[in-house]
Order: C-alpha cells, then structure tokens, then sequence
C-alpha cells in the first residue's frame, strides 16, 4: 500500500499525546513540531487516525514539496500536481496559505497563484475549470511556506477534527473538545479511574472522559473530507467504523460535572445526551467546595474560571485558598489538574504542582497544573 508524508495539526502543547496516539496507530517517522506532528502512514491509516485521535485538528497529506526562489517557482510546483487524481472538475476546492518566516510578499498573492495552478492544470486536460467555494468546499487545499520551501498539503479532515458533532450548547468560551481530551490524557487519565469535573461549564471534559472511559472513538458521529476524495475506498472505511464501534464498552467507573450556574448544568446535559453518555455522567448544580469525592484514587481535572480584568482576577485569588483547603481536606489521594490562564494560582491554593505543562487555549498562554493531593499537605 501507498506510504504518505502526512501532517497532524494540533493545539500547541499536545504535540508529545498526539504522538502517542500516532505511534499507537502503527504510523511510522512520527516527528513532533510546534503545533503538529508529521509521520508517515497509509490511507487506512489516515481514516483511522481522523477517527480515533482525541487530539489531532487536522490530517494533512502531502502532494508535494519543493525549495522556491519566487512566486512562480510555488506555481510550477502546485501545477505539477496530479490533482485530478484527488478531486473532479464538478467538486469545489479552496487554498489556505500559511507561512513561517516566508520570502514572499503576501500569503494571499500565494494563495491565488496556487488556486490559478489548481484551476490551470485541469485546463489543461479538461478544457475547463473547478470552482472555488468559500463556505463549504468539497475539498480543501493547504500550503505551508517556510524560509526556503513550500509543502502543498490536501485536508483528509473536511471541518476540523474538534468539531465532533456532539455540542448543542457551547456557553461562553468552551474548551475545544480535542484541547480537553489532551488535558486528560496528559494527565494520565485512561478510563480507569473516577472522574470529576467541579467547574464543568457546558461538560466538555466529562463528556470526553466519558468517551475515553467507554473506548468510544471521537469520530464516530461526523463526516470526513477523505470521504469525498477520488480514491475513497468505502469498503474499507465501513470495515474501520463497524471495528470502532465494537470496541465500546460500558464505563467502569463514575465520572461527575458539576457547576453552580443551571444554565451551564442544562448545556452539560443537552451535550452529554447528543454525545450518548447522558447515562454515564452525573451532572450536579452545586458550588465546588460542597462537591465530594465520586471514588477513591480519581482523577480531577478542571478549567475553573480566570479572570480577565484585574477586579476578577483579585476576587478569584481570595477564593483559590479556600479551594486549596477543600482539595486538600477531601481528596487526598486524588491527581488533581487545574488548567488556567492564571501562573499565580497553585501559589494561592498553597499547593506544589509536580509538573506544568503550557498549553494555548486559542490564542491565550494557559498552563495545566498538575498536582499530587496528599492528606492536609502544605507545601
């Protein structure tokens, strides 16, 4: 079977879970980068990591690559390309350029030089040119561009692979979906241990705890690009669906959410039910502090709200101590993992974290505290 040059993307900071993921898919060359991991794989291999990573965003694979002096040395390259192999006359496309200290004087001049080479190869054979749709393509077409050369990628993914089609109701800001199963797995969570969430917000960490718990692929509810790809093998990808599908199991253990906002509790549960894990989890309205352990030796992880003006951020670190006193009093025993835009907060839970791992939620520099909870331990 035919090898590919691939390229995962990821939230930056899930680089080292995504390559687990990869390597327990039997992908080869697994290389890790900021914001991604390349390796190499074969079609099967790319249903099956669309379907199964929890952290990948996308699944890239490589048409071609080649150095570049100018605008018209990345024309040839994409013209070279044998698209027609990938995609018909009659589906629509669209190009997305992304450059790393490029030698080129405007991205979106590129992307319209590699569009004009997608369009002018079928010319060529055809007579005639594919539309471009911006809204909802058929098939999408992404160009990295560094110093010196430039890697001509077609998505297998379609809508980003976050997007698991489980979420009615996001609330305000939620965690993307792949961003909170990679807090989980960096955590170490594997299904096996209770789970809570005491600032659940909308659930998306219970609801993918839950689909880690039950061996559910991510993928299972959702459509993919590959599936609208000349060389779509749909014996194949059938096969792979049927297989995931009879890999899920009953959850072993208890995982809860809770929040004090109904609201957010109804949003929880609204998600929880599209995603069918609405008998797995137990959603509760109730403050953090009057929350208690599901089980012994569980695993907490949570994105508590963080402030963004001063005033908030002041309220909340006169709250933190009183939380560092509630951890400390009822889940000794517990790895607790508190994900927050705030540097300052395991100093005001009074509690040592025993790793940090940064991570960008989006835009914004976040860090993953992790911590051991021992009986009344102070630092």
């Amino acid at each position: 079977m035919t090898q590919y040059s691939l390229f995962i993307t990821c939230p930056r900071g899930l680089e080292a879970p995504l390559s687990e993921e990869l390597s327990g898919l039997d992908c080869t060359d697994i290389r890790a980068v900021d914001g991604g991991v390349s390796c190499r794989g074969t079609m099967e291999q790319v249903y099956r990591i669309n379907l199964h990573s929890r952290t990948a965003s996308r699944v890239l694979l490589r048409l071609g690559k080649g150095g570049y002096r100018n605008e018209n040395d990345i024309y040839k390259l994409a013209k070279s390309i044998n698209w027609f192999n990938w995609f018909t006359l009659e589906q629509t496309f669209k190009v997305k350029v992304e450059g790393k200290r490029a030698n080129v004087k405007s991205l979106d001049f590129i992307g319209l030089k590699i569009k004009d080479a997608v369009c002018d190869a079928f010319r060529d054979i055809y007579d005639a040119r594919p539309s471009v749709g911006k809204i909802r393509p058929d098939v999408r077409v992404h160009a990295f561009i560094g110093e010196r050369d430039v890697q001509i990628f077609i998505d297998t993914s379609g809508e980003a692979l976050f997007k698991r089609g489980y979420r009615q109701d996001t609330g305000e800001a939620p965690l993307r979906e792949n961003l909170a199963a990679g807090l989980l797995l960096l955590a170490g969570y594997d299904g096996s241990q209770p789970f809570q969430d005491p600032f659940c917000g909308s659930g998306t960490l219970a609801v993918e705890a839950a689909w880690i718990a039950t061996r559910r692929a991510p993928g299972l509810m959702r459509r993919f690009g590959f599936e609208k790809l000349q060389n779509f093998d749909k014996a194949a990808w059938v096969a792979i669906r049927q297989q995931a599908r009879e890999q899920i199991r009953t959850a072993p253990v208890p995982i809860s959410g809770s929040d004090n906002d109904r609201q957010m509790i109804r949003a929880a549960q609204a998600n929880a039910e599209a995603a069918e894990v609405d008998d797995i989890i137990r959603w509760q309205m109730a403050d953090a502090q009057d929350v208690r352990p599901n089980g012994e030796g569980g695993v907490m992880i949570s994105n508590p709200p963080y402030g963004v003006r001063l005033a908030e951020v002041q309220a909340l670190q006169a709250l933190y101590p009183q939380l560092g006193s509630w951890l400390k009093q009822h889940y000794a025993g517990w790895l607790v993992g508190m994900f927050t835009g705030d540097r300052e907060m395991p100093k005001y839970l009074r509690l040592s974290p025993k790793r940090k791992i940064p991570l960008y939620n989006g835009n914004l520099d976040c860090r993953l505290f992790l911590m051991d909870m021992v009986k009344g331990s102070n630092r």
